[in-house]
């Protein structure tokens, strides 16, 4: 799926909805004359698949693209088997229900370290998403899944694990949460610098057609020592979005940046104005 473009949009259903539903959520994304909606499953696949079908028509209809966050509860890296199946079970039922709403992109946080060493649980969530892959390859479920850089020195995902296992596997891209990266290294990757060496770390590991599906978060953040504390309006916060969005310019980077931020349409319109005025 090659974007033509960057769409901006938001995570959920815009605060100016008639409802909090999906359908009403697109329907106000395309009023709002935004390109993209991330549909919330974080507190659990909910939707059942005639819902999914028609959110896939109305979202056709307005020409919005759609993607999917999977539960928050997920850690491929669980002592437990149990909390591991049922990991997989959640990502497994976010791509089936996201794909058949039309949405290309499944995104969620892989797992925690534990007590483990980090090459160790590297190839535990490698093991695990390839056999994921493996069967919604075999089931006809034509989602990319979606690892997402991690907010916290205590989750599994720095920007060169993600890319290091988007590298290893087929379907699989990175989700980078630009919020994440600036919490988790406790106020750096914040300059035009430090957002174009992103960009290009993209491109050598998994190539130029990797910038052209991009699926990217962003808002303004709180944080510490212990990474990300919680998420901040992108005017009340110090993160250079207007850097940023500059190097999406000089990169060409296509594909859609999702607004997570406590106003999610409001810092979508901002990032989509200053974007298109750069």
């Amino acid at each position: 799926m090659n974007h033509k473009e960057l769409l901006f949009g938001t995570a959920g259903a815009p605060y100016s909805s008639a409802k909090g539903t999906t359908i009403e959520g697109i329907r106000r994304v395309k009023e709002l004359g935004l390109g993209c909606m991330e549909i919330e499953f974080v507190r659990g696949v909910k939707m059942g698949a005639n819902s999914a079908r028609e959110v896939q028509k109305i979202a056709t209809s307005e020409n919005i693209a759609l993607s999917v966050h999977a539960p928050y509860y997920i850690n491929l890296n669980s002592p437990e088997p149990e909390k591991i199946d049922a990991s997989i079970k959640r990502i497994y039922d976010s791509a089936l229900i996201g794909s058949t709403c039309g949405a290309h992109s499944i995104v969620f946080h892989p797992a925690y370290y534990q007590k483990d060493k980090p090459e160790d649980v590297f190839s535990n969530v490698l093991q695990k998403l390839q056999e994921l892959t493996a069967k919604m390859a075999e089931e006809g479920i034509d989602a990319i899944l979606r690892p997402e850089t991690t907010g916290k020195p205590t989750q599994f995902g720095s920007l060169d694990e993600t890319l290091n296992m988007c590298s290893q596997l087929e379907k699989v891209l990175p989700c980078i949460d630009f919020a994440h990266l600036h919490a988790r290294s406790n106020g750096k990757e914040n300059s035009y610098e430090e957002f174009a060496a992103v960009f290009e770390k993209v491109e050598n590991g998994l190539g130029r057609e990797a910038l052209e599906n991009m699926h990217v978060h962003i808002s303004g953040i709180e944080y510490g020592p212990k990474g990300e504390k919680n998420h901040l309006r992108l005017q009340e916060s110090d993160l250079k979005y207007v850097e940023l969005l500059q190097a999406f310019k000089d990169f060409r980077v296509k594909g859609l940046v999702i607004s997570e931020s406590p106003d999610n349409e409001g810092d979508a319109l901002l990032l989509k104005k200053t974007y298109r005025e750069l």
